[in-house]
């Protein structure tokens, strides 16, 4: 359920609608107050509140393989928490490493194994977005690319990154539109349980 947009009570119907059938369910862009109010009726819900993010998650569920969420820098962990949660209630496991820009890429570099070791890998980096291409140059798994639109300067909102993303020489990337943690998260659980 996507709640931006959304008011509450329209948020809370279609959350209900949802959990009559439903053991699993993911709400995204959702504000701490209407996490509030859904617990009240469903104290099984866990919000994480960095990624603005809502979930109802089976006790039985079954984790298989491995994505791994990258973020280039601290600002652009909200959008990389959004994938992570993403991608764990479709059914990974997620695995996190962030603040590891091209700012200072023996961060990166230290994380070699797990890169190598990932079915699938989410980028999240705002700025210049440079952050994907390197490690694509790095993996031998699909990247999924995600502009953020986090930074200063010239970065447009997004777009200056975004744009960096599409033009990558790595081949092995995919990109999704600005700020699209869902998105992203979604397609690498996809891709890993493959």
């Amino acid at each position: 359920i996507l709640c931006e947009g959304k008011t509450e009570s329209q948020i809370i119907n279609i959350y209900n609608q949802l959990a009559k059938k439903n053991d699993n369910i993911l709400l995204t862009r959702a504000d701490k107050n209407i996490f509030e109010s859904l617990y009240k009726t469903d104290s099984r819900l866990r919000y994480n509140e960095l990624g603005r993010v809502i979930l109802l998650e089976s006790s039985d569920a079954i984790k298989t393989g491995k994505v791994l969420i990258i973020s280039a820098g601290t600002a652009d962990i909200p959008v990389a928490e959004e994938a992570a949660e993403s991608a764990f209630i479709a059914g990974a496991n997620v695995e996190r490493i962030y603040d590891v820009g091209v700012a200072g890429i023996h961060r990166l570099l230290a994380y070699y194994d797990n890169i190598q070791a990932a079915n699938c890998i989410v980028v999240v980096a705002g700025m210049e977005g440079a952050l994907p291409s390197v490690v694509g140059g790095l993996a031998p798994c699909s990247v999924i690319a995600v502009p953020t639109s986090v930074g200063y300067g010239a970065q447009f909102e997004g777009l200056s990154a975004l744009l960096t993303m599409l033009n990558s020489c790595s081949s092995n990337i995919t990109v999704v539109n600005i700020n699209n943690g869902f998105g992203a998260g979604f397609n690498a659980a996809l891709i890993n349980n493959k």
